[in-house]
């Protein structure tokens, strides 16, 4: 059935809530990702960390301090979410937030010592949850699953406008 079968006033069919149940992208994509994330959270909880925390400290391993707006980029999310996120990183002395020197208006996030030192307790813990998952889709190729999620985050297109 195509948009044009229906009106505001029809009823849609049993039938139609299987198909997208069957084949939503949206669906499976965001079920597999709150599953993932579920085992990744579980997997850090004996570090205090959630998979979101890991990610935006991951995100700060770098040669120089980014900037907060291509920290937001990176991890997709509004640099109003992105604040709200690294407020109990830095309550924990693991990130710091700084006046960018060259542009006042920018900041700056670092990875502190201690954000370094619980990164490299909790790296081994990632590598064996990542293999783990790996393994569930083995039998597909783990290569251009991600490959193709990387293509779908990046298509501009999918945006609404």
């Amino acid at each position: 059935m195509s948009k044009k079968d229906f009106n505001q006033n029809d009823s849609i069919p049993f039938a139609t809530t299987l198909l997208v149940r069957d084949s939503c992208l949206c669906l499976h994509v965001r079920r597999a990702a709150r599953s993932v994330a579920r085992r990744f959270d579980d997997a850090f909880r004996p570090f205090d960390l959630t998979s979101g925390q890991f990610s935006l400290l991951m995100s700060l391993n770098r040669p120089h301090s980014p900037h907060m707006r291509d920290v937001a980029d990176l991890l997709a999310m509004d640099r109003t979410t992105l604040t709200a996120n690294l407020k109990p990183l830095k309550r924990r002395g693991l990130v710091t937030i700084e006046p960018d020197p060259k542009d006042k208006r920018g900041r700056l996030l670092t990875l502190t010592d201690a954000g370094m030192a619980l990164l490299a307790k909790v790296f081994p813990v990632w590598e064996k949850t990542q293999g783990d998952l790996e393994s569930l889709v083995a039998q597909s190729d783990p290569a251009r699953l991600l490959s193709d999620l990387i293509t779908l985050s990046n298509d501009n297109r999918a945006k609404p406008s």
